[in-house]
């Protein structure tokens, strides 16, 4: 908070903006809140205290509200109570009107003075005008010397960018100082940043609150007063428009939002500890490292997991993981629970057979069996020990080519790195690595070695099959699923572009249209893998978890028609 002291000369226009962190249908405890924000507002003698959007009943509600519409008369009875208790400043409260919109209250001198459903209004405190709007797009009104902003931002790759400009270009094109205030925690899948800011008559930024953090700011628009927190590094970063395999600017931004995700999913839903395999491999690791993290050591437990396949390197490798962490670990194999499975399959699958006259030459049984009886042993924690959840490990790479087994490591109550590609989970390994207070808690040899799920040979080599042969080398994969999420190119404009890849590697076209078809084709098939993934940080711009596609719609042929191909179809049809 600012020196309060140097902001008593001003006569008016002290104003306090108060960037929380609100629980989703919460209301007593975010009605506690406010009133304590609001009380210290008035020991303060400011003019005016300003809530982020929806902050009574937390954000976002999704379809809370349609299915408990008693949410709404709720919402309304507690402001209408925090209202009484406004006798020396004006407060601006997010809540939700009785039409079920997202609508701002303007309190003082014990009432509800007004209230903005949609648009903008205008009112005075001390003889200052100000508008206050519920949307970025809001017209404004030409009497007012001060434009506040209340919409909630999530934080995003180059959200921060765009923000910034649209704000400062407001502020510049009326002449005005411009109040900004955006909520901090996370709900879900959002984790929002804060930043919470002013910016004077000429766009210029006059006052900013912290990143990832509460923050109660004291600012003075018209006389251009209050403190500039810096942005945590990455939020700063400009807008791409090519791919990159250099994530470093990037690294602490991803790192904040996935830490902040982890720690409010687990306070807001009564829980305390997670449990995940340690594998030894680059996602578990990760993963395991940000839960102790946000959680604390004390509260994750690393299971080691080893089949038949599992080399020594990666148990090893898991073992000193958790050591360096501090958080608790134990092995053990699965060998006795894929026995018995395979037992009983071998009966039950004769006595399909007689009837299905359809059983694949060759199946993924084997390897789903591995990776569902590991998801047993987790659940089974998560079930037996207090406040407990299981975490799902996949990372975004893999989940886009359905890399991964659903009831296995896809199985979780929480997925942290689902938003992340594999090239920039290295990258941010090695992060973490300099980064944290306990440096190189990830062993080299994980970060150095290829990564495979070890749940089949490969019969080429003898050895656990890599992913990348089963796949497509990470450096191509990536490039595409950035190609597809920021730039919405085609199959065609992909095959007829240079990759990040071929500048180092020499690949012919049969290849790279081999690795093409294989991620549409793939792509298409896990869509019903998407569908029930779970609750997993946003991270990057684009998202699986905000991305709605019919599973229906995996016969799209990706590559397209020719006028000449389309005749020929429909004259045989």
């Amino acid at each position: 908070m600012n020196n309060f002291d140097e902001i008593k000369n001003f006569k008016r226009g002290n104003i306090g903006l108060a960037q929380l962190n609100f629980v989703a249908g919460d209301i007593e405890y975010n009605a506690k809140k406010i009133i304590k924000h609001i009380n210290l507002a008035q020991e303060m003698a400011l003019d005016l205290v300003i809530f982020p959007e929806l902050s009574l009943v937390g954000s976002p509600l999704k379809d809370t509200v349609i299915r408990h519409p008693f949410l709404i008369d709720e919402n309304i009875k507690w402001l209408q109570e925090i209202a009484k208790l406004t006798t020396k400043t004006t407060a601006i409260i997010g809540f939700i009107s009785t039409n079920n919109i997202s609508s701002f209250a303007i309190v003082s001198n014990g009432e509800i003075q007004k209230v903005i459903e949609n648009g903008m209004s205008q009112f005075e405190i001390n003889g200052i005008n100000y508008s206050v709007s519920t949307s970025k797009d809001d017209v404004e009104n030409e009497e007012a010397q001060v434009i506040i902003k209340c919409f909630n931002t999530p934080c995003r790759k180059n959200k921060e960018q765009i923000l910034s400009n649209l704000l400062s270009f407001i502020a510049k094109t009326h002449n005005k100082p411009l109040v900004y205030v955006n909520q901090v925690g996370a709900t879900d899948n959002y984790s929002f940043d804060g930043v919470s800011r002013v910016y004077d008559e000429n766009g210029e930024l006059s006052a900013q609150a912290k990143s990832f953090e509460e923050d109660f700011l004291i600012v003075n628009p018209l006389e251009n007063y209050g403190k500039i927190s810096p942005l945590s590094k990455g939020l700063e970063q400009p807008f791409e428009d090519r791919f990159s395999l250099d994530y470093e600017n990037d690294l602490e931004r991803v790192y904040k939002t996935i830490i902040q995700g982890i720690k409010d999913y687990f306070s807001k839903n009564g829980l305390e500890r997670a449990v995940l395999g340690l594998s030894g491999g680059l996602d578990s690791t990760v993963c395991a490292v940000l839960l102790a993290d946000a959680l604390g050591k004390e509260n994750v437990y690393g299971v080691s997991m080893p089949s038949k396949i599992t080399s020594n390197e990666s148990r090893t490798d898991a073992e000193e993981l958790a050591r360096n962490l501090g958080i608790y670990y134990s092995e053990m194999p699965i060998k006795s629970m894929v026995d018995t499975t395979n037992e009983v399959f071998t009966e039950l699958f004769s006595e399909v057979e007689k009837g299905w006259d359809c059983r694949y030459q060759k199946s993924f049984t084997q390897d789903n069996i591995q990776a569902r009886s590991r998801a047993i042993y987790l659940w089974g924690i998560a079930n037996e020990f207090a406040k407990c959840v299981s975490i799902a490990t996949s990372d975004k790479s893999e989940l886009y080519m359905g890399y991964a087994t659903i009831n296995g490591d896809m199985s979780g109550g929480f997925a942290p790195i689902a938003d992340v590609t594999k090239t920039k989970l290295f990258a941010l390994a090695r992060w973490m690595n300099k980064n944290r207070e306990v440096k190189n808690a990830i062993p080299e040899s994980i970060i150095l070695k290829r990564p495979g799920a070890e749940l089949a040979i490969d019969e080429r080599t003898g050895k656990p099959l890599c992913a990348e042969d089963a796949l497509m080398p990470y450096e191509f994969l990536d490039e595409i699923i950035w190609r597809v999420e920021h730039k919405q190119e085609t199959y065609q404009d992909m095959l007829n572009s240079e990759f990040v890849y071929e500048k180092t590697h020499s690949i012919s076209n049969e290849q790279k249209q081999e690795w093409l078809e294989k991620f549409y084709r793939r792509m298409s098939f896990a869509l019903f893998k998407w569908s029930i993934m779970p609750i997993s940080v946003i991270v990057d711009t684009c998202s699986i978890s905000d991305y709605n596609q019919p599973v229906a719609t995996s016969r799209i042929n990706y590559k397209g028609h020719s006028k000449e191909q389309i005749r020929d179809i429909l004259e045989n049809v």
